[in-house]
């Protein structure tokens, strides 16, 4: 299986860029995490959760001596296990960042992260950042927001809400605000022809599932997409950074 990967993030009308993305082809890993926290905190919050979920699965590859932190779900895979880990390790790594440096209390991050092997993928998030996957001209969301609205409303109920409502912006669960996270997580088969979508809610935000298809549907290459997504969410006005990050399954 071969994997075609773009990535473009901008830091749009805000004075700091607090979004990153990362992928490393060679793990299958890709992640794409949205700080928060004043004094430039986010962008702290972002890197080491990044990091961290990086030096995990690095660490963690030759699926030999692994050592687990927080326990081994025997229920489910190794990669799920691998992921889940990785992103409650950064939890670990962001918390005691901001609990040790008094200018980064406070901060934390979204993040998304998406491990591939052979022919599935397996997704782990916290907060806001989305994964998306097209597949035959449909796109599915295959993660569900951290935020206030979902906890008090269906998902058929929601509808515009989470892109027009005062308080969609309210998360009911950040990386690195507390001891412990623990992520929603997910696998799924891949088929060839099925192209990921990962992104920041500046993406999101402004682009309805609609908007996201149409990029999807008339833009080719990974590169073009990622580009297109993010220069379309600017030019739509969002206020907040913007990522995305595009994988196509050859």
């Amino acid at each position: 299986m071969e994997l075609t990967v773009g990535g473009r993030t901008e830091t749009g009308q805000r004075t700091t860029n607090e979004d990153r993305l990362e992928w490393w082809l060679d793990l299958g890993l890709f992640v794409v995490a949205d700080g928060m926290g004043g004094h430039n905190a986010g962008e702290v919050a972002s890197r080491l959760a990044v990091d961290a979920v990086h030096a995990f699965i690095a660490d963690s590859a030759n699926h030999g001596d692994i050592t687990w932190p927080f326990g081994y779900d025997a229920s489910s895979s190794v990669e799920l296990n691998r992921l889940t880990t990785a992103v409650r390790l950064a939890n670990l790594r962001v918390f005691g960042e901001a609990s040790r440096v008094p200018e980064l209390q406070g901060m934390g991050t979204t993040i998304v992260a998406a491990l591939i092997s052979a022919e599935r993928v397996t997704i782990a998030s916290v907060g806001d950042s989305r994964a998306y996957r097209w597949r035959h001209g449909e796109l599915e969301q295959l993660t569900r927001d951290d935020t206030w609205l979902n906890s008090v409303m269906r998902p058929e109920e929601i509808g515009d809400a989470d892109r027009t409502h005062p308080l969609r912006h309210v998360l009911t669960r950040v990386v690195g605000v507390g001891e412990d996270v623990k992520p929603s997580a997910r696998e799924e088969m891949l088929k060839a022809g099925d192209t990921l979508v990962m992104c920041t809610d500046g993406v999101h935000g402004r682009l309805d599932p609609s908007a996201l298809a149409q990029v999807l549907r008339t833009t080719a290459t990974t590169t073009d997409r990622a580009a297109r997504l993010v220069g379309e969410a600017l030019a739509n006005g969002t206020s907040d950074n913007a990522t995305a990050l595009v994988i196509n399954i050859g």
